[in-house]
């Protein structure tokens, strides 16, 4: 893995084997190595926990370095959120540099975030699918057959690296990652 902003170690969680991405502040980035990611399908589990502004985790393609990717991330701590507000940033598309969270929620928003349906532990394992097929991502969570989020790709990059993404001051668990071409 080419690592950014972050450590990596394993993790066996009983017949689950996978990757830790340690706590940091700023977004960290593990990308696959010799892994060139056009289209197709993202597969992985991942665990975060339920601590308000501390796990914000998912996945990063398109990459070129540690600062620049498309990135489909998870807020578990809103999956169960009282506030309806706070629910419907459960799932979030970001384009950086350009285009980060904070731009997307004050210029347009609930165009790329969205409340995750069927709705998971937030301190559990959950299944994500990413579908890319540009411009179009897809997202769907555990065994949905409706996405939770879809939207239109901001960057104009069609191709680059593919890896484990985490936010300002989180770390998180993944396991079964696996991509399929289109």
């Amino acid at each position: 893995m080419k690592v950014f902003n972050r450590s990596v170690s394993s993790l066996k969680d009983g017949a689950k084997k996978g990757v830790r991405l340690s706590e940091n502040s700023g977004e960290g980035v593990a990308y696959l190595q010799g892994i060139e990611f056009t289209n197709g399908t993202i597969e992985f589990d991942v665990r975060g926990k339920d601590v308000q502004q501390q796990s914000f985790l998912g996945v990063a393609f398109h990459g070129v370095d540690g600062t620049t990717y498309e990135a489909i991330y998870f807020r578990p701590f809103n999956f169960r959120a009282v506030d309806a507000a706070r629910r419907s940033h459960a799932v979030q598309y970001i384009s950086h540099p350009t285009y980060p969270w904070q731009k997307l929620r004050a210029e347009q928003p609930g165009k790329y975030e969205q409340a995750v349906n069927p709705v998971p532990d937030p301190n559990a394992w959950f299944h994500v699918r990413v579908v890319v097929a540009s411009p179009k991502v897809s997202v769907f969570v555990g065994d949905a057959k409706q996405p939770s989020l879809v939207v239109d790709q901001l960057s104009d990059r069609k191709q680059g690296l593919v890896g484990l993404w985490v936010g300002n001051t989180s770390g998180g668990d993944f396991a079964n990652f696996r991509i399929i071409p289109a």
